[in-house]
């Protein structure tokens, strides 16, 4: 911008007024900083404050270079608990580090898509096959290489911490007892199993702990120096989690070389370091490798990258990727051609709820996504109380009752200790003990609900009302 010039002389030396015009657009830009920090934290707590989960939520948007921070809680008051350098578990939002990890390998000629997953496991692993049809890492990648869910040898003596005790040798073993019922590359079926043996495969294949080559090929040259599988570095502190009903939850635990799946503990200001990265401001030697994640593989529904899910919004292709562990929720998304990002980092389980994705596109696209509703804890109705007790059975033969006590309902499953239901302002019911919910549907021939817990949706049907 020209400047007019000076009538008469100035009193100030050059030095100084260079100083001073400095100094002003520093606060200029300070004041713009934290007007669109506080702004985010308005849009941000009128889906949090008062929510029944008692949650608190870190959140970054990146718009170009610009990086827009808040923190807030259902309970304002608690929002030391999520300040400063803390980290969170990110869960599955990992796995979008470990594709990173491969492209790596991709771009410098040593490893392809259509490699083999046997090619980076020891020689006398059995890995499933159909025919002549290998599992390749690309396979893995998209969640279409036929292996369940979990390994069928992952041992269940903490099902709070549920991987804390699986060893590679479990994990491998485990492929010798899959028979696929698919060729690899034709279905999608959201693999941790997969997951997992392609983190130890890396590390196998690099000759390198699943850690060590995440900090030297992806967090160092990202400075993000306070991001970690392992020990915190000094100074970084862990958040504590907790289930959606707001009661303290383990952390997660992974052995190292297994991590990729979702053992990342990183944050905000990290995880607005790796957005913006992903958006193009990353150093050259890693550049090339990130956009290569993003690209779409899969053919058919739902579109994929490496380990990036690929949706539409106006036209526009989102990457993203949600993560979830016994007491974090997470989401990372992109919009490259609107050079947007965001990331949310939950202390709070929000699987039952559907997760922190909806608040996260909303924060993308405001004008084309909704604001969804905060939840708040209310009476159970009167007509409820009268109306819903009795017997129900849910998919999978389950048979459940449901009673009254007193002003609340209570659920009890066959050979299990009864659990007392909340009820919230969105007509849903919830386990005051654990993270689940229970939705009510309008369902013919009798009342029927949708319980979910974990990511998963039963259809509970009443069978018997109460005489």
């Amino acid at each position: 911008m020209p400047i007019a010039p000076l009538r008469r002389r100035s009193t100030r030396s050059p030095g100084r007024l260079v100083a001073f015009a400095l100094m002003l657009g520093i606060s200029q830009l300070a004041l713009a900083q934290d007007t669109d920090d506080a702004e985010l934290a308005q849009t941000v707590a009128q889906r949090v404050v008062g929510d029944r989960t008692g949650a608190c939520l870190a959140v970054a948007v990146v718009r170009g270079d610009k990086v827009s921070t808040a923190h807030v809680c259902a309970d304002p008051m608690q929002v030391a608990r999520i300040s400063g350098r803390k980290a969170f578990e990110i869960g599955s939002v990992s796995k979008t580090m470990m594709a990173a990890l491969l492209a790596t390998e991709i771009d410098a000629g040593r490893l392809t898509l259509d490699t083999p997953l046997a090619s980076l496991l020891p020689a006398d692993t059995v890995v499933p096959r159909v025919g002549d049809t290998q599992i390749r890492l690309e396979d893995v990648v998209t969640h279409r290489s036929g292996l369940p869910g979990l390994p069928t040898r992952m041992p269940q003596s903490n099902p709070l911490d549920p991987y804390a005790t699986l060893d590679a040798q479990s994990l491998l073993d485990s492929l010798g007892d899959v028979t696929l019922t698919s060729a690899p590359g034709q279905t999608f079926l959201y693999s941790n199993f997969a997951s997992m043996v392609l983190s130890l495969g890396l590390a196998r294949h690099t000759d390198q702990p699943f850690p060590d080559l995440l900090r030297e090929r992806l967090l160092a040259p990202l400075n993000m120096n306070d991001t970690f599988v392992l020990g915190p570095p000094v100074g970084v502190s862990m958040v504590a989690g907790h289930e959606s009903t707001g009661q303290p939850a383990l952390p997660w635990h992974f052995a190292p070389d297994l991590a990729g799946v979702g053992g990342v503990r990183s944050t905000l200001d990290d995880m607005a370091r790796y957005v913006r990265a992903q958006l193009g401001d990353a150093p050259s030697e890693l550049a090339a490798s990130l956009a290569r994640t993003q690209q779409p593989l899969a053919k058919t529904e739902p579109q994929i990258g490496m380990n990036w899910m690929i949706a539409e919004l106006g036209g526009r292709p989102l990457q993203m990727h949600e993560g979830a562990t016994g007491g974090f929720s997470s989401f990372v998304g992109l919009d490259r051609q609107q050079g947007v990002g965001v990331v949310i980092l939950s202390d709070t389980s929000w699987v039952s709820l559907g997760g922190v994705g909806p608040l996260a596109l909303h924060l993308m696209a405001p004008d084309e996504v909704p604001l969804g509703k905060l939840r708040r804890a209310v009476a159970t109705p009167d007509a409820m109380l009268e109306s819903l007790p009795g017997s129900y059975v849910m998919d999978g033969g389950l048979m459940v009752t449901i009673v009254r006590q007193g002003n609340q309902l209570a659920v009890q499953a066959a050979n299990q200790a009864a659990f007392v239901l909340g009820y919230d302002d969105a007509g849903d019911f919830y386990p005051l003990g654990f993270d689940a919910r229970l939705e009510p549907q309008s369902g013919e021939g009798g009342q029927t609900f949708v319980w979910h817990q974990g990511g998963a949706a039963l259809t509970v049907k009443r069978v018997k009302p109460t005489s």
